[in-house]
């Protein structure tokens, strides 16, 4: 391909199928178990009446929420707006860099802070999710009995501590009973969906949208403040087009039209038609669905789902972490790669102790899932907002579809978005506001990094100099230097600067090695580059000196492994021996000055988050043994 990038087609197969229902569905697949409850909750701030009429309408709502929102949005349009195979929020932001010239810079500029946002509303569902998802599982502890209503928040509360303790292991092994698991909850969801309709089999009348239309025309003053809830039977659609990476697009849309839609549907009907029956089902209305002697092994079934959903999420919430990293938005972090064979299982130690601390916190400040629900939503709302916004700007410059076929399409679904979001406004002071102070706080570090890095970055090549200055002075002798044997690879930030390390090891200790190799690393807005287009030479004009420099490029969803890269390398320059080569590293501190480009507070926030950068050796892959760290001091 010419812009470097691999694409490569997969095959429909049933473990794809089977794999992308651990992963990818766990969030969406776990949402019957508090969604109709959380809707006529009595406790809401505005509660709905559980009148038939209502009831009828809710359900219509929920099944045409899900249709319109994860068929249309996500199956139907976002997931064919791939990055090389690659989806998800990051993914739509860096497609549009490629058309950064054909749209205005101030809209560019709004396009791309709200990709951000929508990754940071993304950190916030991963903290959000594991405390509700396992959460509304040990709850159904109080239908088998009441008296065990004291264990369930000390419970849950174990039960993420040894999920997150686990974290470190990676999800390959356990990430194999996965998908079997969620093919025996969607089973099991579907029988108890039919054992409910068969109690009210005309709830079956929900299917038709005229009682979803007539339920928000006819009764907007409670339709509103009900799509507040009914949105938590959306929450992780946005897993569908974040996964793709892992699976492709069509086992993923093949599992959900087949097995996982139906499933939902037949679930949502169900306990609508047992609300039905008799209201007083409302304390619990998906457990109860089942008989009382399959209660105890329901519950044990739902919390390996929810604890499935909740892993699902922490593992996005470190490969969005990782690609915001290689992006330039977040400082470099310590990944730890789980899996020699499966691409993207990274783990994050310092995020994952983050989140553990985190949820917990939730966990034991809201105490219920129908607390967390309020919250829930507006993270996803969010998200879903965001990616229909960007979805329809990448489709326009992608495809070249006209304004008249776009503008009614994107109206209708970004007002349903709309209508979602403002909805769970009104729970703002309920919960609401949580997800948008973790998403505001991850935003403004994101952004802050992103500039402090830039204007490091600028001052640290106007120290550094241009190289072919800086080697016009060794050939004059301006720099007298003893030329010692060996290989250094000098790893540069600017390719037409000067490396801080070389410059010092020639200007303090006045020698450098025979061959010198100057190795500058890009990451580019594609998920993997085609090996064979990794390294691209520069003609620094002093080969015959020893002296060369190279481009090697990494995606955005790769590790950057330089031995491994320049040990790959078919025409190594004569003499130079990567074996016994010597790396330098050029590391800079940070000071705090009054020089301008940040505010004050913002440097505090550059410097802080500078604290949690990884170190630069195991960044690249580089041997211990073989390295030389070399540091200046640079003005923030």
């Amino acid at each position: 391909m010419s812009d470097g990038t691999l694409s490569v087609a997969r095959p429909l197969r049933a473990a794809m199928v089977v794999g992308a229902l651990g992963v990818v569905f766990g969030d969406l697949g776990t949402s019957p178990i508090y969604t109709v409850q959380t809707v006529f909750d009595p406790k809401d701030p505005h509660p709905i009446a559980p009148t038939v009429n209502n009831v009828y309408g809710v359900i219509s709502l929920i099944f045409w929420s899900i249709m319109i929102i994860v068929t249309v949005t996500y199956v139907l349009l976002a997931m064919r707006a791939d990055n090389d195979g690659e989806g998800g929020i990051l993914a739509l932001m860096t497609l549009l860099k490629r058309w950064a010239t054909q749209i205005r810079p101030r809209t560019f500029i709004t396009l791309s802070a709200l990709g951000i946002l929508g990754a940071a509303l993304f950190l916030g569902d991963s903290i959000i999710t594991p405390a509700i998802s396992v959460l509304s599982a040990v709850e159904g502890l109080k239908v088998i009995n009441p008296e065990l209503h004291s264990w369930v928040v000390p419970l849950t509360a174990l039960i993420v501590f040894v999920l997150f303790l686990a974290q470190r292991f990676g999800s390959g092994h356990v990430g194999r009973l996965f998908g079997p698991v969620m093919v025996v909850w969607f089973a099991v969801i579907s029988v108890l969906g039919i054992r409910g309709v068969l109690v009210e089999p005309g709830i079956l009348r929900a299917l038709s949208p005229t009682y979803a239309i007539g339920f928000v025309t006819g009764h907007f003053h409670i339709a509103f403040f009900a799509l507040a809830a009914v949105v938590l039977a959306v929450t992780g659609a946005e897993a569908l087009y974040a996964d793709m990476g892992h699976f492709g697009r069509r086992p993923i849309s093949t599992a959900w039209i087949l097995i996982v839609a139906p499933a939902l549907t037949l679930c949502y009907l169900g306990q609508g038609a047992l609300v039905l029956h008799d209201t007083r089902n409302l304390s619990a209305p998906f457990f109860l669905l089942s008989p009382s002697w399959g209660q105890i092994p329901l519950v044990i079934l739902t919390t390996m789902a929810t604890v499935i959903a909740a892993q699902a999420v922490i593992s996005g919430a470190f490969s969005v972490a990782a690609q915001a990293a290689q992006l330039g938005y977040m400082p470099r972090l310590r990944l730890v790669h789980t899996s020699d064979r499966e691409y993207g299982q990274v783990y994050v130690p310092w995020l994952n102790w983050f989140l553990m601390v985190s949820v917990i916190t939730l966990v034991f400040a809201f105490r219920s899932s129908a607390a967390l629900a309020y919250a829930y939503g507006m993270a996803v709302t969010g998200t879903i907002a965001i990616t229909t916004i960007l979805f329809f700007v990448v489709a326009r410059h992608r495809w070249h579809i006209p304004s008249w076929a776009m503008v009614p399409a994107a109206a209708f679904l970004l007002t349903v978005d709309l209508l979602f979001f403002a909805a769970n406004i009104t729970k703002f002071v309920h919960g609401a506001w949580l997800p948008l102070v973790i998403a505001l706080a991850a935003f403004t570090i994101m952004t802050t990094w992103r500039r402090g890095r830039l204007l490091v970055a600028a001052r640290r090549s106007l120290r550094e100099g241009p190289v072919d200055e800086f080697l016009e002075s060794l050939r004059d002798g301006r720099r007298p230097t003893e030329l010692v044997e060996g290989t250094g690879v000098f790893l540069n930030r600017d390719p037409k600067s000067a490396p801080l390390a070389f410059r010092a090891n020639v200007d303090h200790n006045h020698v450098r090695h025979e061959n010198v190799l100057f190795v500058s690393v890009e990451t580019a807005t594609v998920p993997r580059i085609d090996p064979a287009e990794r390294v691209r030479r520069i003609d620094l004009g002093a080969d015959d000196e020893g002296i060369r420099g190279m481009i090697v490029r990494f995606g955005y969803a790769e590790s950057p492994d330089i031995p491994a890269t320049l040990a790959a390398l078919e025409d190594t320059p004569p003499g130079v021996d990567l074996a016994r080569a010597t790396y330098f590293l050029s590391t800079v501190e940070l000071r705090i000055s009054d020089e301008p480009g940040l505010a004050a507070w913002r440097k505090r926030v550059f410097t802080a988050s500078s604290h949690v950068s990884s170190d630069a050796s195991d960044h690249f892959s580089l041997p211990r043994d073989q390295v030389i760290v070399m540091g200046a001091q640079i003005p923030v």
